[in-house]
């Protein structure tokens, strides 16, 4: 018991200790794609004090060449292709795809799914992914789990987090159909009519969340055959869009059908998740508003081979869903692409494993979208859609240290994204032999 209280006592001090001590790191990056809208770089030298990037230099600069690093640690990636940390706009940390969700939903514990989100995050550390933009779960648990990373009381990807998503009543998200007295109200993120959309939003804002996230549309992975169209009304989506923004708090619309994508867009949703449906005319309303669309064709992916391979898997409701939307994802991307949306990388990790989440580059290439521009994706228009701009998403001086590196380039190959081979987040480095727990293992991409 002194050796299990003393290793975790270290793993904490270490982790803090990285946050406020004065330790300079020097990185020889082989290949530097700083950032991904501009021209790889050669022999170049990241300088990291602490946690911050303080300049890059061309060559390979030696400890004590700038004043105060004679005693900083070198770091050999002169064989590498070095970027920033990449970041998910799309995912669900604290779970992942189980045969029982039912279940799951009445007896797992917030405490529970917070230290489920703690391994699932180091999973997704190890992938690379340095920032992740949570889009609902149990409230207390995100951020709890939040929190503990931005203090440095664990180690983890940073989280943007939007507490519990909101839905309407038997709406997707709503874990409806259990006895009232076993679970009478699932969460505050259940709302009908305009003053309860309000209400449900603030209630998220009160408890801490970066950011909303509703279903503007039925979703696959709903219980009830509710289909993939509108369920929010034009009039309840205003409301909580006009809510959140004046708030200071942008907004995610899951949706999937085409007349709930247009009546979410018209709302002012900052993004729009899935985006299944989408065609030329839902294109031009994306132009218009300027939101982004986070394609998450990895999902889809994944949702089709699970109805596919393991037809009594999901309800006959959800198969059946599963086995439409799936198929379709791609040539949506392919179209938003194609008309000039603008297009942030999200895959909906947790329904796919955590730590695969760069499987969604291979598929959005596959789709027709270029490396370069699903790099963009993954690095500079997700910072941007976060509003991490100031923190992330490129390698430069003043910047959090999210530095990763791959074997070869990702801008010729996009599988050398699936094994990093070094991944720094806010200066910390991440060991990635570490094997992963098998809690529910699924095929691998």
């Amino acid at each position: 018991m002194r050796k299990l209280v003393g290793s975790l006592a270290l793993i904490f001090c270490t982790s803090l200790y990285a946050q406020v001590s004065n330790q300079w790191k020097i990185i020889h990056a082989g290949a530097l794609l700083a950032d991904a809208r501009e021209a790889v770089q050669t022999e170049q030298s990241i300088l990291v004090r602490n946690n911050v990037i303080v300049d890059i230099r061309d060559g390979y600069v030696s400890p004590g060449d700038v004043t105060g690093t004679a005693n900083a640690r070198v770091i050999d990636l002169s064989n590498q292709f070095v970027l920033p940390g990449l970041i998910d706009s799309h995912t669900h940390i604290l779970s992942q795809q189980e045969p029982n969700p039912r279940e799951v939903r009445v007896t797992r514990s917030n405490e529970m799914s917070t230290l489920m989100g703690y391994e699932f995050g180091k999973r997704t550390l190890r992938a690379g992914f340095t920032t992740i933009r949570n889009v609902g779960g149990a409230r207390n648990a995100i951020f709890a789990l939040r929190d503990a990373i931005n203090q440095g009381i664990v180690m983890g990807p940073r989280i943007r987090a939007a507490g519990q998503g909101i839905t309407p009543t038997g709406g997707h998200g709503d874990g409806g159909g259990f006895r009232d007295d076993i679970f009478p109200h699932p969460h505050t993120g259940v709302c009908d009519g305009v003053a309860e959309c309000r209400k449900a939003v603030r209630t998220q804002v009160k408890y801490g969340a970066d950011h909303i996230k509703y279903v503007a549309t039925g979703g696959v992975l709903s219980q009830t055959a509710t289909g993939t169209e509108q369920q929010f009304t034009d009039e309840e989506q205003i409301a909580l869009v006009q809510a959140a923004h004046a708030m200071g708090r942008k907004v995610a619309a899951h949706a999937h059908g085409k007349a709930g994508m247009m009546a979410a867009l018209r709302a002012g949703v900052d993004s729009i998740e899935h985006g299944s449906y989408l065609d030329a005319e839902v294109a031009e309303l994306f132009v218009q508003t300027g939101a982004y669309l986070v394609p998450t064709l990895i999902a889809g992916h994944t949702v089709e081979r699970i109805a596919t391979e393991q037809p009594d898997f999901f309800v006959p409701a959800v198969r059946q869903k599963a086995l439409e939307v799936g198929p379709i994802m791609r040539n949506a991307l392919r179209i938003a692409h194609e008309r000039g949306v603008k297009i942030a990388y999200g895959t909906d990790a947790g329904v796919n494993d955590h730590g695969t989440n760069a499987y969604e580059a291979v598929l959005m290439n596959e789709a027709g979208m270029p490396a370069r521009e699903i790099l963009i994706a993954a690095t500079v228009n997700a910072a941007d859609l976060m509003s991490l701009t100031d923190v992330t998403g490129t390698i430069e001086a003043g910047k959090d240290a999210d530095i990763i590196a791959v074997s070869s380039s990702p801008l010729e190959d996009l599988a050398t994204l699936l094994q990093p081979t070094f991944v720094m987040a806010r200066g910390n480095e991440v060991d990635l032999d570490v094997p992963p727990v098998d809690l529910f293992p699924w095929p691998n991409f």
